[in-house]
């Protein structure tokens, strides 16, 4: 069997793919990235996905599914929620769409969760066989739990509230880019915040991802924590090398 799949994945702003050489999980070609529609409907995101698909059709196997992350919860296919694209995936039967306009199989997965995953297998938590706490500040602050390398799925911990307050309206690096917060402000923010999670899950490795990971040492280092934390490694290639992953790992 290949170790070559496609993985894709779907923001608000842009749609990227890429093969994946699962064998040391990085790209096997060279990233596409389409802007997202904006109005990101179903089937306008879906056209998009198919040019991404054939782009590279003469390199994949015609019988291997497609990996495709979103920015929803996602059940047995379907997207029950939808951020930073259009309120119409709510409900939505996503692994049909793809499938029926891609003529192949696909999995569908949370965007986070795909991220998780890759962190797990190939990045920063790769050595770590306990529960891992992969944590995304955006726009939001997305989430991943993997425990012993096992992932489960749909962890909304950006929702949390805290003092009656979303979690990540406070703490993600939205809300820190919003208000014009210096890290100074930024650090008790995300320190209130990690230690609730800490309480709740008691996680053997925290792992932080999303652009503001780039300047980690400015925050993280700062963090009083019981679990060790660190930023993530795959930065944005994690969503695009989970997804492939776990098309793979859906042919077992």
């Amino acid at each position: 069997m290949t170790n070559h799949f496609l993985g894709i994945d779907i923001g608000g702003s842009g749609i990227k793919g890429a093969l994946v050489d699962l064998s040391i999980g990085d790209f096997a070609s060279d990233r596409l990235r389409i802007p997202t529609p904006e109005k990101s409907t179903p089937a306008k995101v879906a056209q998009v996905v198919a040019r991404i698909v054939n782009s590279c059709a003469d390199q994949l196997d015609p019988d291997s599914p497609i990996g495709i992350t979103l920015p929803a919860v996602v059940t047995h296919g379907h997207t029950r929620s939808a951020a930073n694209i259009d309120k119409s995936w709510i409900d939505a039967d996503a692994e049909t769409i793809f499938a029926k306009k891609l003529g192949r199989r696909v999995v569908i997965v949370n965007d986070a969760d795909a991220a998780g995953i890759a962190e797990a297998r190939y990045g920063a938590a790769k050595d770590c066989d306990g529960l891992v706490l992969m944590s995304t500040l955006g726009t939001g602050i997305g989430s991943a739990i993997i425990y012993r390398g096992v992932l489960v799925p749909n962890f909304e911990l950006g929702h949390l509230e805290i003092a009656g307050i979303p979690a990540e309206h406070r703490a993600s690096a939205g809300a820190k880019t919003k208000e014009g917060l210096s890290y100074a402000e930024y650090i008790p923010r995300l320190q209130r915040y990690y230690s609730y999670v800490e309480e709740l899950l008691w996680p053997d490795l925290i792992v932080v991802g999303g652009g503001i990971s780039r300047s980690s040492n400015k925050f993280l280092p700062k963090l009083m924590l019981k679990s060790p934390v660190v930023p993530a490694k795959l930065r944005n290639r994690a969503g695009i090398i989970g997804a492939a992953y776990l098309a793979r790992e859906s042919t077992k």
